[in-house]
Formats: C-alpha cells, structure tokens, sequence
C-alpha cells in the first residue's frame, strides 16, 4: 500500500502542474511593465503574454489585442510557446501512461513487473515535460532581466516579471517532483527484489530413491 501511496501522490502532484502549465501558458502577465527608476507615468500598465497583449487603465478598463501575425512574433515568443505546448502535451501523454502503470489501476494487473516499467515510463515522461517548462520559463525570465538591466533599454519600455513565471515555475517544480516520486519508488521496488532460483533436479531425484 506505500509504493501506490508515493505513486498517487506522485501522479497528484504531477497533475496539478499540468493544470499550473497550462494556467501558465494562457495568461497574459508573462511580463508587466515596470515602474523602476524614472518611469513615473503609471496611467497605464502594459502586459504582454504568448498569445496577446493588455493594458491596463488606471480607471480599471483593460484592452487587450491578439498578435496580429505569427510570423512577425519574436522568436523568444515562438520559442516559448513551443516548450510550453510540448511539455503540456508531453504531460498529457504520460498522464495516460501512469493511468496504465499504477498498481491502483487493473490494467496489467496480471503481469506486475511490465506494469512497474509501465509506471517508471510515464514517471520519465513527466520529469521531462517539466524540464521543457522549466526552460520555457527560465528563457523568457533571463530576456526579461537583460532588458531590464540593458543601460541602453529606454525607461520607459523596461519590464519585469509577471506572475505567469511564477505561476510557470511552481508547475515546472510540481511536475518534475511528482515524476520523480513515480520513479523512485518503480526503481526502489525494483532493487529490493530477491533474485529466485529454480529447484534442482537434484533433490526431487534423491526423493525418488529413497522411496
């Protein structure tokens, strides 16, 4: 009962990055506008974010705009959303598995070992979807602060982090620690096993003579 425990709250935690990915990668505040320094002119607050952008008025009204062309989008956009489609797709994809591999699960119920490496599969599935977020949000973070720490990046056109990063880094770190959970307890299964050796022919000829 305590490895489909750690493999439930493996795939728990797993599943709630997937929702935090994909939180991530609908929301516009990948970056807001910044107010640092000599930027005083906080009428508006812009947003920017893979799929439109927003501003904010200070009367509460916001507008936002879908990107016009995808082929004028900055490749950090493109790229961006990218790692972010695989890994959501990536995690989808080993939901599925671990739906098969996990022992609270009856498919493969028959053949437990082929159901572990099933398990310790999607486990490996989950950990790299969550490295292709972690980068996604990691690249789109570091362009943020070179920006903002450009001395020739004028005032007023400075950015700081929105809380989609945020939001994208938790999911990243749940996604990656639930497919880790789901492998350490395949392999530890795995490695606690004693190997078994078949009967001798031996000792059930020896029976024989004796009778």
């Amino acid at each position: 009962m305590a490895n489909a425990g750690i493999q439930l709250l493996g795939f728990t935690l797993a599943f709630l990055g997937l929702i935090g990915t994909i939180v991530s990668t609908i929301m516009v505040e990948w970056k807001a506008s910044s107010y640092a320094g000599d930027n005083i002119i906080t009428a508006q607050a812009l947003y920017e974010g893979l799929w439109k952008t927003c501003a904010s008025q200070s009367t509460g009204q916001i507008q936002c705009k879908v990107y016009d062309s995808l082929l004028q989008l900055p490749g950090l956009v493109l790229g961006t959303r990218g790692l972010m489609l695989c890994s959501i797709l990536l995690s989808f994809f080993a939901m599925l598995v671990e739906a098969v591999g996990m022992r609270c699960t009856t498919c493969m119920a028959e053949t437990p070992e082929q159901k572990d490496k099933v398990a310790l599969a999607g486990g490996i599935m989950f950990i790299f979807a969550g490295l292709l977020a972690l980068v996604g949000t990691s690249w789109y973070g570091n362009r943020i602060a070179r920006d903002f720490y450009n001395p020739f990046t004028p005032t007023n056109s400075k950015f700081e982090f929105g809380s989609a990063l945020f939001v994208g880094w938790g999911a990243a770190c749940l996604v990656i620690i639930g497919g880790g959970f789901l492998c350490s307890n395949c392999s530890s299964k795995s490695s606690g096993k004693s190997p078994r050796y078949p009967p001798t022919s031996s000792s059930s000829q020896s029976g024989r003579d004796y009778v």
